[in-house]
């Protein structure tokens, strides 16, 4: 009787670490949640991510002293992961994904160039008052939110 040895030899494909996760729902994923559900959720979402990019801006630049452009970059990376953490899980209830991932990449990219530049051109061409800083801040933000739910929606949540 003679004996064989078999080897077998697994190699992995090189990969992108996904995005830590964040345990918000029980429910399986998928992107079958109805238009109105996703608008609120969405909104929900920007409110307390606005929260977090807000209060971290604030802080940076009046409290540190960082430059506005510097303060703003920092909080909207922060509050924009909070915001995709949240809505990939909660609001379009979709799995993770390599693709997606590199997709919300690219338009987070894209908002983040416009959200930096329009917040410091309003912050700019304000008067010197209390609510220049946020006033500056939301029309900045709301452009964003408004581009961000249009893409993700359209186009990021869907790819599979």
């Amino acid at each position: 009787m003679s004996r064989a040895l078999v080897f077998c030899v697994v190699t992995a494909e090189p990969h992108l670490p996904l995005p830590p996760e964040l345990p918000l729902v029980d429910e399986p994923g998928g992107t079958d949640v109805d238009l109105k559900t996703q608008i609120i959720r969405f909104l929900a979402t920007g409110i307390f991510s606005a929260v977090v990019d807000f209060g971290l801006y604030t802080l940076l630049f009046t409290v540190v002293g960082l430059p506005l452009p510097v303060a703003k970059s920092i909080s909207f990376i922060a509050g924009t992961t909070t915001a995709y953490l949240i809505n990939r899980r909660w609001t379009f209830q979709a799995e993770p994904n390599r693709k997606r991932f590199l997709a919300v990449i690219a338009l987070y990219a894209l908002t983040f160039a416009l959200q930096v530049g329009i917040n410091q051109l309003c912050y700019y061409a304000l008067p010197d008052a209390w609510w220049r800083i946020a006033l500056a801040f939301c029309v900045a933000q709301g452009t964003a939110t408004v581009i961000n739910f249009i893409v993700q929606r359209a186009v990021i949540f869907k790819i599979k």
